[in-house]
């Protein structure tokens, strides 16, 4: 299939395309370099992909309409993978304007290509933000998500409404994927994990907001990869799907295992609770193992190893 993948040169994107790739499809890779971190850091991330003939990266913009129509008047797509966004929660609440342009009015861009260019499916990246503080664990897709407690969570959810809009109006294909905190090599750097790790090795003070009972349903990339990938083979209809491990780590746990892999001890360096962040994320993943097929399958601390791995390269 030709697919477009936006945000491919991200994290998750760049480790799916090469996914797709390996399974002899043509990607339309389109990135924007978001100033959130350092670019190189994403050139880097596309390396291996630019080395294939089947991969084209286009460097866009998903909030610039004009130019997202011509790519898409330029190609055929059979499938869109929107994985673009402006991520992070503590961000959103400094400044929340830029989410909503970019996750909101950028997904509204994708569509209406979509429409105008007739092509009808879509695989949509949501997030386990949505869920806020749900009181019901594990997190089940049948749950009210009207409570969202950022702004990045509340742009999400919106994102999710504006793909059901579609499929009822213009009868797409649409699974929004409500994503667990993914983790793995080229993992973001301002993400727990990775700036854990960075601090171990340096020996430089970690914070710890709250007493470290917090807990995450961890969910490495591979895993979500495997989500995504079966999800084109299944598309149909609309539907939300969460992908996750469907086990949660609490932050104290992470942190001793991340001192194991490393062989160094933390210096911790406590704080108190700060908005937005949520207690528990812990995604009930029966309807992506009935829907999909999808079976998690990396321990934990495997997937820690292979961070560490990637991290000291």
């Amino acid at each position: 299939m030709k697919i477009l993948v936006t945000g491919g040169a991200g994290f998750i994107g760049s480790n799916l395309v090469e996914r797709l790739l390996q399974d002899g499809h043509n990607v339309v890779c389109i990135d924007n370099f978001d100033d959130f971190y350092d670019s190189s850091i994403k050139e880097e991330n596309i390396k291996i992909a630019l080395q294939n003939s089947n991969y084209n990266f286009i460097k866009a913009d998903i909030t610039d309409l004009n130019k997202i129509d011509q790519i898409f008047k330029n190609n055929k797509f059979d499938i869109v993978i929107h994985l673009a966004a402006k991520a992070g929660v503590r961000p959103s609440i400094i400044d929340p304007y830029p989410y909503y342009n970019v996750n909101v009015i950028g997904t509204m861009n994708i569509l209406e290509s979509m429409k105008k260019h007739d092509v009808k499916k879509l695989i949509f990246a949501s997030s386990s933000s949505v869920y806020g503080n749900n009181i019901n664990v594990p997190f089940s897709e049948k749950d009210i998500v009207d409570n969202p407690i950022s702004p990045y969570a509340a742009s999400k959810k919106a994102g999710e409404l504006l793909c059901h809009t579609y499929h009822h109006l213009y009868n797409f294909n649409i699974f929004c994927l409500r994503l667990f905190t993914v983790y793995g090599p080229r993992q973001r750097p301002d993400l727990a994990i990775h700036k854990f790790t960075e601090k171990i090795i340096k020996e430089l003070p970690i914070d710890i907001y709250g007493k470290g009972d917090t807990a995450r349903d961890y969910t490495y990339v591979d895993d979500i990869i495997q989500g995504i990938t079966k999800s084109i083979e299944k598309i149909k209809g609309f539907e939300i799907i969460n992908l996750g491990e469907s086990r949660t780590i609490l932050l104290s746990e992470l942190i001793k295992v991340l001192e194991k892999t490393i062989n160094k001890k933390a210096i911790l360096n406590y704080q108190p609770m700060q908005a937005g962040d949520v207690d528990i994320t812990y995604a009930n993943i029966s309807k992506a193992k009935a829907l999909l097929d999808y079976s998690p399958n990396w321990d934990f601390e495997k997937g820690i190893i292979e961070f560490i791995k990637w991290k000291k390269i």
